[in-house]
């Protein structure tokens, strides 16, 4: 059920589907948002949770012209909102049921070349240049633990990394998520 205030409220005239939805400044108070409103997340939503779903359809069940879902999409996509639509993989159902992560230590100066080095290892999943201790956070997979020591070794066998520390990912109660964050940035 769309709110009230949304442009795709039964009855309500559909809005010209070239014109920008959202509101044109921050509100005020707690930093409003001028990416997504009540309609974006709406529409995120339903992609995520039905990700081969088709602009028609998604017009249909969001009560709005196929138009204004289509401009909603290229807008999101043109402002780095919506980033790709491709399947997620699960690397445990590929062979990879081990995860960890590794903090480097890595040579001043050496940061592109150990980030191509890192590019490289298929089992680098996620790279990440962070402060404190350490310089990147690297998430990897292996098929077990005794081959998390090859990943580790081929990480870690670059002159430019001097201090690794790896922890054995146990359990992932609460896996990548990322609609409460659409939800909160649409009711803003």
């Amino acid at each position: 059920m769309p709110p009230a205030h949304s442009p795709s409220a039964p009855g309500s005239p559909d809005p010209d589907p070239s014109t920008p939805q959202g509101p044109a400044t921050p509100t005020g108070g707690g930093g409003g948002n001028d990416t997504i409103d009540a309609l974006d997340g709406r529409l995120i939503r339903l992609l995520a949770e039905e990700p081969r779903i088709g602009v028609l359809e998604c017009s249909r069940r969001l009560q709005v012209a196929r138009g204004t879902v289509q401009a909603r999409l290229d807008r999101l996509q043109a402002k780095g909102v919506i980033s790709g639509f491709g399947p997620e993989v699960d690397p445990a159902a590929i062979g990879y049921p081990v995860t960890a992560f590794a903090t480097l230590e890595i040579s001043q100066g050496q940061g592109a070349d150990v980030r191509a080095h890192l590019a490289r290892v298929p089992e680098v999943l996620e790279l990440h240049t962070i402060t404190g201790i350490g310089d990147m956070l690297v998430r990897i997979v292996a098929r077990s633990n005794a081959d998390l020591q090859r990943v580790i070794d081929r990480v870690v066998g670059f002159d430019g990394i001097v201090r690794s520390s790896t922890a054995i990912v146990l359990e992932n109660p609460v896996p990548y998520r990322i609609l409460p964050l659409v939800d909160q940035a649409a009711a803003e």
